[in-house]
């Protein structure tokens, strides 16, 4: 049996709708049963409410980022009872994943999410070993974060064994939801590259460079993608550096939000920010989601100078996280990979992006750089 939490979401309604489509009926759930029935009813779903809340809490509290989560509480552990698979759409999941990886950790269910965001890949990495002792998967990142950049990743480092350096990119898509916005904008912290198999800070838009996408060449700058933690799970290279392209106004931005971003951890002013992003965003409609595209690059260099790259195009990012997270789902239901943590690429192999629709990857001849 398949939970999704979060499902009322903008990104949780477009899973739900994939999995009806594909015959699977999940079970809906969330913190409030006002905004949950009505999607239920649509499709005929059961719904199951509960708060993300350790035990002994006295309300619904999110675990502080880079701790530890208490115990579930019963009312959480109460809707996981028969489930199989969760799959977590309710961000930031900074906030919300680690106490729901403990919830399906204690209740033996496998764990996925749509998260992009570096700690969380972090943190459900440090429950390796407890899954494997649960035998459970515990699987973050389904969605456009970071399936096709995670497989094509894995592609050039099996044409091209023993790289010392992975750089990944991507364009494109028909604009952000509430969801993204809100992580993009208020969990910010600057950006970050893995070195020598580190993750290391680095400034916002710390590296500007042009990438040969598919399609065309674009401008780009680094940001804190999680595959600067993931890939190195999945291709065991030490330094990692990804790339988003922007046109200049953007760029600009980028690093104007790196000289505002403490203002932004003042309550008052993320309150108003939140309440204009309810109001103002809704995110890419179903024609932008029918027609834009989403455009990957990646390379991997040799320490002897020897280096491979790769180019792959998906449908528009919200579109495709709904393909991939329900083909996840499913694949969990029937064939799991072995317990433990996982990246998409080490779960289901590095041509999983090939087996969704519409997506395709071109690899080019390993030359020398």
């Amino acid at each position: 049996m398949l939970l999704i939490y979060g499902a009322n979401g903008y990104t949780g309604r477009l899973v739900v709708e994939e999995c009806v489509r594909r015959g699977i009926r999940p079970i809906l759930a969330g913190r409030q049963r006002a905004v949950l029935e009505p999607l239920a009813l649509a499709y005929g779903l059961d719904v199951r409410v509960s708060a993300l809340t350790a035990a002994h809490s006295a309300g619904p509290r999110p675990t502080p980022h880079g701790t530890l989560p208490a115990s579930p509480s019963a009312e959480l552990l109460a809707i996981l009872e028969g489930i199989t698979v969760v799959l977590h759409c309710a961000g930031p999941f900074v906030h919300t994943s680690a106490i729901m990886v403990q919830a399906c950790l204690a209740a033996g269910a496998h764990y996925l999410d749509i998260t992009g965001e570096i700690s969380v890949f972090e943190a459900c990495r440090q429950q390796d070993l407890a899954a494997r002792q649960r035998g459970t998967v515990v699987l973050p990142g389904v969605g456009f974060d970071v399936v096709p950049t995670d497989c094509l990743a894995m592609r050039l480092a099996e044409a091209l064994p023993g790289g010392s350096l992975l750089e990944l990119a991507f364009a494109g898509g028909g604009g952000v939801s509430r969801g993204t916005l809100k992580t993009m904008l208020l969990n910010g912290s600057g950006g970050a590259i893995r070195r020598e198999g580190t993750i290391v800070p680095v400034p916002t838009a710390w590296r500007t460079r042009t990438i040969p996408f598919h399609d065309r060449p674009r401008t780009a700058v680094t940001i804190p993608w999680g595959d600067v933690s993931t890939a190195q799970w999945s291709t065991r290279i030490p330094t990692i550096h990804t790339y988003i392209a922007l046109p200049t106004a953007a760029r600009i931005g980028m690093r104007l939000q790196s000289v505002a971003q403490p203002l932004l951890h003042l309550p008052g002013l993320r309150r108003f920010l939140e309440r204009q992003i309810d109001r103002r965003v809704a995110g890419p409609d179903a024609v932008a989601r029918s027609r834009a595209t989403m455009q990957l690059w990646g390379r991997v260099t040799h320490p002897d100078g020897r280096c491979i790259e790769g180019t792959a195009v998906t449908p528009e990012g919200y579109r495709f996280t709904a393909l991939a997270a329900v083909e996840s789902a499913r694949r969990l239901l029937s064939t799991p990979p072995a317990p433990g943590y996982h990246t998409p690429a080490t779960a289901f192999g590095s041509h999983f992006l090939e087996s969704l629709p519409e997506c395709r990857v071109t690899l080019g001849p390993i030359a020398r750089g």
